[in-house]
């Protein structure tokens, strides 16, 4: 099987009964893996909603257990250009997450129209990059950035970024510039910039549920 072909592993949270909806599936960031951000869901209060968070494609090279969507050059810091589209390893697993999402429904029976992706630091620039080419419901991009040139979306979505103004990994004008490219391509963006390091606070997780209702409510799926 070529590593394109290969499937993700993902953990799932929420109603296995049928009766969720909708979709919400969160990316987690360099290092940490899907069993990190799977330990907010119970703290996301929105009801009819499966939660689906898969794991990266490659293991990271220094904490145990942890996963990467792709390395970075030694002493990266964010600022100054760097030209990630000549990385193997994001360019299989860009493939391998456009492939798993568009097979999603049919484990979830939930259409990708009434799906959310969302992802925190590089699984933000992971969701701004795969998100734009499928028929999203929106995006939320936490403490994100774009890895690569912005492109327009296959179809309309809501797309909203959250970043803290205090935060040492990705500086917050990474994420202004994301928001000025989205915004130049004609995709609208709620931006919400908090008094926070890198990080997904309480007041954070208040924001995605009320993202995710609206969206929901909007559908006239209530």
């Amino acid at each position: 099987m070529l590593p394109t072909e290969q499937p993700l592993q993902a953990l799932t949270y929420g109603p296995t009964d049928g009766t969720a909806d909708w979709c919400l599936v969160a990316l987690h960031g360099w290092g940490a893996n899907a069993a990190d951000l799977i330990g907010l869901a119970p703290y996301l209060e929105i009801a009819n909603f499966s939660m689906v968070f898969p794991d990266a494609p490659w293991p990271h090279p220094q904490a145990p257990g942890g996963r990467m969507w792709y390395n970075f050059p030694n002493s990266y810091d964010f600022r100054r250009p760097y030209d990630f589209e000549t990385h193997t390893d994001l360019q299989i697993s860009r493939e391998r997450l456009k492939l798993w999402m568009s097979m999603l429904p049919q484990t979830t029976k939930i259409p990708l129209e009434r799906t959310i992706l969302a992802g925190f630091s590089q699984g933000g620039a992971m969701a701004l990059d795969v998100g734009s080419q499928l028929p999203l419901a929106g995006q939320i991009i936490l403490s994100g950035y774009l890895h690569s040139p912005a492109q327009a979306p296959v179809s309309p979505r809501s797309v909203m970024m959250v970043h803290g103004t205090f935060d040492a990994v990705v500086p917050i004008g990474k994420a202004q510039q994301a928001n000025d490219a989205l915004t130049a391509i004609g995709q609208p963006v709620t931006w919400q910039e908090m008094a926070m390091g890198h990080e997904i606070p309480p007041q954070v997780m208040g924001l995605i549920a009320g993202f995710c209702e609206d969206l929901r409510q909007a559908s006239g799926n209530p």
